[in-house]
């Protein structure tokens, strides 16, 4: 059938949303292939999304790391990485597909001959799978590592732009350590590449409910009236982890959970959630919306009173017992790393003027749970009794962000019955059972969009120096304070001085 010239033709139409993206051919080069992030998370990701026809016949994934392996033993890791953790069903036919581009480079990052023997895989990819020149660098490696690894691919010709050709770098969190290395960092990475080919991964833009907030807000008209401090008397953003670090002592102490989750995944939720509506959601447009919230936000006057660290000790959680932080394996005794952390931020602007916004996080707490929640004011005359409303809360407006994204509205409804009663219930919103389709993990999504070059989740290096900015004189207060982190028992919802200093403005932390 021939469609005439002024229907739209799905098979041209870009803006066609029932025609998925599909990346072009490209290689995918992770550094530090052997840790977890790579295992659980990148090369699953890639599977599922060969497996979901995102990833065109001319795909390649290379590991590159120091172990002995042949190709066919980097093969074998993806296969068992893939079979452990990938989202969806494993599939023979996918999987011979995908493995046909398989390789590995064993190697050091500061040794010139590893990246030579790099360079040269990599060109025998784009003869045999046809890849065209267009590279992706994952950095799977510590953020001390990033200057060398930077510079080996610029001395190796790998950064060199070339017409209908691309180059990109992904970078990890943390993003620095405070504003003066987030800045040195910035400028090794720029002076290699530009900053349209640097993605900066922040796995938690990636995640569906995240997408789901500027949905809520910007297509409905129902919400956007009240997302201000006329209606808002304070919001609650909490990721919560029910586990411990695990083997991670050597990344986690000296750095806190204050510097690896709050400077990134929180401060970027809180410019999510408090924005204005931008223009349009092109990448410039969501940035610039951002950077003004991240450049209005003002951490605490008060340091002694509005913000709290505490550290886990040894308990029970979820019929295991477990040891404190100071029992964990190589954990010096004289540490003063937070695992626990929670702070109040004002954003000064009209529309969150006298708003606190309080972000927490920590570890061994009572449940995996990641949300952010609109507290709204009470309504200005009640014409109840007390004892009607006794049992009355306040209205809020919960995003769930993990493990069961969806959307909860609270409010007091009349319990049945001759009397006048008014408790609080829930309406619910629930992914798993509105859509058919599961949501793809944050890695899929991200990951699909490095090699599609489309930046709009990935934030720049200013958002990055302001949240510095904000985290920064916290972190310098508590450097040069005597005290040590509070202890909070494990599975716990944390340190007493955290209900205190939320206590002090009249608000309790949610028990989500």
């Amino acid at each position: 059938m021939i469609l005439s010239d002024d229907r739209p033709n799905p098979l041209r139409d870009p803006q066609d949303r029932r025609l998925p993206r599909i990346a072009g051919p490209c290689v995918l080069v992770i550094f530090g292939v052997t840790g977890d992030l790579a295992t659980k998370k990148l090369m699953p990701a890639v599977y599922d999304l060969a497996n979901r026809g995102l990833l065109p016949p001319g795909f390649a994934l290379v590991g590159f790391a120091r172990r002995d392996w042949e190709d066919q033993d980097f093969a074998q890791i993806v296969h068992a990485a893939v079979k452990e953790h990938a989202r969806t069903p494993f599939r023979e036919e996918v999987w011979k597909q995908l493995s046909e581009g398989i390789r590995f480079v064993s190697g050091e990052i500061g040794d010139d001959e590893s990246f030579s023997r790099l360079k040269s895989t990599i060109a025998d990819l784009d003869e045999a799978r046809g890849t065209g020149g267009n590279h992706a660098f994952y950095l799977s490696i510590p953020p001390s590592l990033f200057p060398t690894v930077v510079g080996q691919l610029r001395d190796h010709g790998f950064a060199e732009e070339q017409q209908g050709r691309w180059s990109r770098v992904v970078i990890e969190k943390p993003f620095g350590h405070d504003l003066a290395s987030a800045r040195e960092l910035n400028q090794v990475v720029s002076s290699v590449f530009p900053s349209s080919s640097v993605f900066r991964i922040d796995h938690y833009l990636g995640k569906e409910t995240v997408q789901n907030m500027m949905a809520l807000r910007f297509a409905n008209q129902l919400f956007e009236p009240v997302w201000n401090n006329n209606y808002v008397d304070h919001v609650q953003i909490t990721m919560a982890e029910d586990i411990g670090i695990g083997g991670r002592a050597g990344y986690f102490d000296g750095i806190g959970i204050a510097r690896d989750v709050i400077q990134n995944h929180l401060l970027q939720l809180l410019a999510l959630t408090a924005m204005e509506e931008p223009t349009s959601f092109d990448a410039r447009q969501l940035r610039a919306e951002k950077q003004k919230i991240l450049a209005a936000v003002r951490p605490p006057k008060r340091m002694d009173l509005h913000t709290a660290r505490g550290r886990y000790v040894g308990g029970w959680q979820g019929g295991e017992k477990v040891v404190g932080y100071l029992e964990e394996k190589g954990i010096p005794a004289d540490t003063k790393t937070e695992t626990y952390a929670a702070i109040r931020v004002d954003i000064d602007n009209r529309r969150w003027a006298g708003v606190p916004f309080y972000l927490r996080t920590g570890k061994r707490l009572a449940r995996r749970v990641t949300e952010i929640a609109l507290g709204f004011k009470r309504a200005p005359h009640l014409p109840f009794t007390a004892t009607d409303t006794e049992e009355l809360g306040y209205n809020a407006l919960v995003l769930r962000i993990q493990p069961d994204e969806g959307v909860t509205l609270r409010f007091g409804a009349k319990v049945p019955g001759t009397q006048m009663e008014i408790r609080e219930v829930n309406m619910d919103f629930a992914y798993g059972g509105s859509f058919t389709e599961s949501s793809p993990e944050a890695y899929e999504r991200l990951i699909l969009d490095v090699l599609l070059g489309d930046p709009p989740l990935f934030p720049q290096h200013e958002e990055v120096e302001l949240s510095w900015q904000i985290l920064d004189p916290i972190l310098d207060f508590w450097a040069a304070s005597d005290e040590r982190p509070s202890d909070y028992d494990a599975g716990s919802w944390g340190p007493r001085s955290a209900d205190e200093m939320i206590a002090r403005d009249g608000f309790t932390w949610r028990r989500p």
